[in-house]
């Protein structure tokens, strides 16, 4: 699966150029990882964001959002 270049152009214009910030594919789609960890992708056109746990319920209650399996 491909993913939106597009949306991937506008996350690395957000995160800049921070060192601690690297991008992988994984998933069929393509991650930015902070120190090693993802933080956040993009798989086709949607935006992956990880959350704690104690954001989560607040996180799914806004309006698009689903979890991720």
């Amino acid at each position: 699966m491909a993913y939106e270049e597009g949306l991937a152009e506008r996350i690395r214009a957000r995160l800049g150029a921070d060192p601690a910030i690297s991008a992988k594919r994984m998933f069929g789609g393509l991650a930015f990882l902070h120190e090693g960890n993802m933080a956040v992708g993009v798989i086709g056109d949607e935006l992956v964001v990880r959350v704690g746990p104690d954001a989560t319920d607040a996180a799914l209650a806004r309006p698009g959002t689903r979890a991720f399996h």
